[in-house]
């Protein structure tokens, strides 16, 4: 459907080499779109190097984004293997650091704020400069997660991120919804990722978590597809400035 059609439009993506940002990465290359994935290894290359022998249209960008300093020439990069436009950006890299908050160090709070929310900011506002200065509209889907709505358990800087990363998307979108930029976040349920590994291999917190989901399963990266190429697309010109939840139901029960 040409509404939902991505064809020609050119996206990066952060966090793209595995997970939840390489399975939207895929989705939006399947609706037509170039990507750059961009990682902070070697694997970014070799990631794309895959999705092209696939038949998508995939290049890599290796960024440091816990690096403030790499992020302006890297997005520049990233742009430049674009061809030097952008429609999309979709800033899915994220850490976690699990620990008790009476334990949890000031190290491990600064690298988790740092990568999930400022980063994203400094992608998102490079993004819109770029979007601008183009005169073109442009889509802007941040990561955002359930505990945008409650705050979990041992993981402090990681919800008050991602709790950022909600207001951050509202705070974008009131500025720039008028100059034809939509800014959303998508809030990933329960998926099964690296990221979730230990929660996954507690039996008791497993079946916990199965029993609160009405899908009765964990979310892949495969259930992100649909709802990032929505946001990319034409068809959520007049979304803006909303954090949708991708969670089988977990919220709603």
């Amino acid at each position: 459907m040409k509404l939902f059609d991505l064809s020609g439009r050119a996206a990066i993506v952060t966090g793209g080499t595995r997970g939840l940002g390489y399975g939207m990465a895929e989705g939006l290359m399947e609706a037509g779109a170039r990507v750059v994935i961009v990682g902070s290894g070697d694997k970014a290359a070799e990631i794309a190097s895959q999705a092209v022998s696939k038949g998508l249209d995939c290049k890599a960008m290796k960024i440091d984004l816990a690096n403030r300093e790499e992020i302006p020439q890297g997005f520049a990069g990233a742009v430049e293997l674009l061809g030097g436009h952008l429609d999309i950006l979709v800033n899915s890299a994220g850490i976690q650091r699990r620990h008790p908050c009476t334990e949890f160090s000031l190290e491990d709070w600064d690298d988790v704020v740092e990568l999930n929310l400022t980063a994203t900011f400094e992608m998102c506002q490079l993004a819109a400069r770029q979007m601008i200065a183009q005169k073109s509209k442009g889509k802007i889907i941040n990561v955002a997660s359930m505990t945008s709505y409650f705050g979990g358990w041992t993981i402090p800087a990681y919800a008050a991120s991602k709790g950022g990363i909600a207001q951050l998307t509202k705070a974008l979108a009131n500025e720039w919804t008028e100059k034809g930029i939509n800014v959303n976040a998508i809030a990933p349920g329960y998926m099964a990722t690296e990221m979730n590994t230990a929660l996954i291999n507690d039996p008791e917190r497993n079946r916990d978590i199965l029993a609160r989901i009405p899908a009765h399963r964990w979310g892949t990266p495969d259930d992100m597809k649909g709802l990032c190429i929505f946001l990319a697309s034409d068809a959520s010109d007049y979304i803006a400035g909303t954090i949708i939840p991708c969670d089988g139901g977990y919220l709603g029960k």
